[in-house]
C-alpha cells in the first residue's frame, strides 16, 4: 500500500483516522437500510451506490419486509491499496463484520436469514476523494446557511435541512462489495 502518496495530497492523513471512519460509514449505511432512512448516509457515497441503496430499500417497502443487521460491528478493518490517478486518490478497504443478518415481516414476525447467531462476511470498499479537495477546518459549515454541522451523525443540517455532500470535501465510497 503506498500510503506515502496519499500523505503527498492530503497530509493530514492517518491510518488510525481513516479507519475509524470507513467503521463509522459502514455501520451507518447497515443502520440506515434498517430503518429505512437512506437520506442519512447519502453524504458518504456517491450517487451510484445511492441509488442502488434507494432500491433495496423500495425492494424491501414493497415486499413489506424490514432487513435486520443485529449485534453488528466490525471485527477487522484492513486498508489494501492506495492509490493516486486522474486527480483522485483511491483507498481500497477490507472490512470483516459479524452480525445476524435476516428479514422480517412488519409485524415483527421472522421471514428468513440468521437470527440466532452473528455470522462473519467480508466487505470490500473503495473510497474517493478528490486531489483538489481542501481539508477545512474539523467543525463543517453548511453551506446553505453556515450553521456548524456534524457530518458524522447525518450530513443534514439540522436548521435548514441542506445535505452536505462530502464528495467535493472529503472521501466518499464508490464501490460497496459483499463475499
Amino acid at each position: 500500500m503506498r500510503i506515502n502518496e496519499i500523505l503527498k495530497y492530503d497530509p493530514d492523513f492517518t491510518e488510525s483516522g481513516f479507519k475509524t471512519f470507513i467503521d463509522n460509514v459502514f455501520i451507518q449505511i447497515h443502520l440506515a437500510i434498517m430503518m429505512k432512512e437512506p437520506e442519512k448516509i447519502r453524504h458518504f457515497v456517491k450517487e451510484e451506490i445511492y441509488q442502488g441503496f434507494l432500491a433495496r430499500i423500495k425492494d424491501l417497502n414493497e415486499k413489506h419486509l424490514i432487513q435486520m443487521y443485529d449485534e453488528i460491528n466490525v471485527k477487522e478493518t484492513h486498508l489494501l491499496r492506495a492509490e493516486v490517478k486522474d486527480h483522485q486518490m483511491f483507498i481500497s478497504v477490507n472490512i470483516v463484520s459479524r452480525y445476524m443478518d435476516y428479514l422480517m415481516d412488519e409485524e415483527g414476525n421472522f421471514v428468513s436469514g440468521n437470527n440466532q447467531s452473528r455470522i462473519e462476511k467480508d466487505n470490500n470498499l473503495l473510497f474517493m476523494k478528490k486531489i483538489t479537495t481542501e481539508e477545512k477546518e474539523k467543525v463543517k459549515k453548511c453551506p446553505g446557511c453556515g450553521a456548524a454541522m456534524d457530518i458524522n451523525a447525518n450530513g443534514k443540517c439540522d436548521y435548514c435541512g441542506t445535505i452536505y455532500h462530502l464528495e467535493e470535501k472529503g472521501w466518499v465510497l464508490v464501490s460497496f462489495e459483499v463475499k
